[in-house]
């Protein structure tokens, strides 16, 4: 199978929305989605990376990107995610060797991201990938 990568135009982005939702277990309705997706594709530090098979969209990612004081110009991937039926070809590897070469073009020099504890798989595949981890990630929501 030949995938393809591509960054989405802004106007494009509610497409990957049906697949952040199995990422999150469809625990945040989809307006709520739509509207956040549509906010992020407005800020000028986001861009959203796709994988394709033919023209079906069956991965995705977010990069957010930014000067931190301890890795300098860095990009964080944000809500990875592929579909089951293509895991276990490579893909995910594939998918990041595009994601550090197009990066690395744009001039940063690091990338971080967070996962969720329990995805034993994700921290796998980071492992193997060179990524250390550096500290926890904690959230706090206001009511």
């Amino acid at each position: 199978m030949a995938y393809k990568f591509r960054i989405l135009k802004p106007h494009e982005i509610e497409i990957v929305v049906p697949l952040v939702e199995k990422l999150d277990d469809f625990k945040i309705p989809q307006a709520i989605l739509k509207e956040r997706f549509l906010e992020m594709a407005k800020a000028q530090n986001y861009d959203c990376a796709v994988i394709l098979d033919k023209e079906r969209i069956v991965g995705v990612t977010g990069l957010w990107y930014c000067t931190r004081h301890y890795s300098g110009k860095s990009v964080e991937v944000d809500h990875v995610f592929i579909e089951e039926a293509h895991r276990g070809k490579g893909l995910g590897k594939d998918f990041f060797k595009w994601i550090y070469n197009y990066v690395t073009k744009k001039g940063y020099q690091a990338i971080e991201l967070n996962t969720y504890v329990q995805n034993h798989a994700s921290h796998k595949f980071y492992y193997n990938e060179g990524f250390k981890i550096l500290g926890y990630h904690f959230l706090k929501k206001f009511d």
